[in-house]
C-alpha cells in the first residue's frame, strides 16, 4: 500500500512538473524573437573572441585546438545566460497576478519550480543547436555520436533547471526587477570567469582554482567538453559531474519550492 503511494504521488509530481514545463513553453508561440537575439551571444564569441584567441595561441589547452576547447564552454555560458535571468518572469508573473493563482492549486510547490525550470532548459536547447552549427562551420570537431550528443541534451536541460531554479531563489528574496537584474549581472560574470569555460583550471591561481570546483559551471563545462568534443576528455571524471549537477539542482529545488510561496507577498 506504501509503496502505491508513493509511486502515485511520484508519477503526479513528474506530471504535473510537465504540465507546468508546457505553460511555459506555450509563451514562446508569441515570441520567437527571444530565441534569435539570444543567438547572436555564443555566435559573437565564437567567431570574434574564439578565432582571434586561438589564432593567437595566448592560451594552451594541451592537444585540444583553442576552437575545440572554447566551443563546449560557449555552450555552457549561453544557457547560464538564458536560466539565471529566468526568475524575472516569476516577478512579472507575481505582478499579474498568475502566482497567486499557482499557490492556490493543488499543484505541489516543487512540481512548480522543477516545471519553470524544465522548461528554460528545452529553451536552452536552441541554444545548443546554434552552437553545434557555428562549431561545425570553425571546423571544431563536434562528436556526432548518438549517445554523445543525447548526453549533451541531457546536460543541457540539466544545468538550464540549475540555474533557472537559482535565479528564482534570488526573485523570492529580492521581489523586484530592478533588484533581481542588478544580482543577476553580478553573479554572472564571476560564475562564467571562475570556471573552466575559457581557459584550463591549470592556469589558474591557487585561490581561483578552489573556487572554480565549488562552481556549478565548471562540472557543466567539463561534462559537455568531454561529450562535445572528439579527442576530449573529463578531468573531473563524468560520475562527478553527473552527481554535482544532479544533487545541487534537487537541493536548490527543495530551497526554491520553500521560498516560492514569499513571491506573492
Amino acid at each position: 500500500m506504501m509503496v502505491n503511494k508513493i509511486s502515485s504521488y511520484t508519477f503526479g509530481f513528474v506530471y504535473k512538473s510537465l504540465v507546468i514545463t508546457e505553460f511555459e513553453l506555450r509563451k514562446l508561440r508569441h515570441d520567437f524573437t527571444e530565441l534569435i537575439t539570444r543567438a547572436l551571444q555564443p555566435a559573437l564569441w565564437l567567431l570574434i573572441f574564439g578565432q582571434v584567441f586561438a589564432k593567437s595561441g595566448a592560451i594552451n589547452t594541451g592537444s585540444l585546438p583553442y576552437l575545440d576547447f572554447i566551443a563546449p564552454g560557449i555552450l555552457a555560458q549561453s544557457v547560464l545566460f538564458i536560466a539565471i535571468f529566468f526568475g524575472i518572469n516569476a516577478i512579472w508573473e507575481r505582478d499579474l497576478g498568475i502566482v497567486q493563482k499557482f499557490l492556490v492549486s493543488p499543484t505541489p510547490r516543487g512540481a512548480l519550480v522543477l516545471g519553470k525550470g524544465l522548461s528554460a532548459g528545452i529553451r536552452s536547447l536552441s541554444q545548443a543547436v546554434i552552437v553545434f552549427a557555428i562549431s561545425a562551420f570553425l571546423g571544431v570537431k563536434i562528436n556526432w555520436n548518438p549517445i554523445a550528443i543525447l548526453n549533451v541534451i541531457v546536460i543541457v536541460i540539466l544545468a538550464a533547471t540549475l540555474f533557472a531554479t537559482v535565479s528564482l531563489i534570488i526573485a523570492c528574496i529580492v521581489k523586484t526587477r530592478e533588484r533581481f537584474m542588478g544580482v543577476g549581472q553580478v553573479l554572472t560574470m564571476p560564475l562564467f570567469f571562475a570556471s573552466n569555460a575559457i581557459y584550463p583550471t591549470s592556469m589558474m591561481p591557487d585561490w581561483l582554482k578552489t573556487l572554480s570546483h565549488c562552481n556549478p559551471l565548471t562540472y557543466v563545462v567539463d561534462a559537455l567538453r568531454t561529450f562535445m568534443v572528439v579527442g576530449s576528455s573529463s578531468t573531473i571524471g563524468l560520475a562527478t559531474d553527473y552527481a554535482v549537477l544532479t544533487v545541487s539542482t534537487i537541493i536548490l529545488v527543495a530551497i526554491a519550492a520553500r521560498l516560492y510561496p514569499r513571491l506573492a507577498i
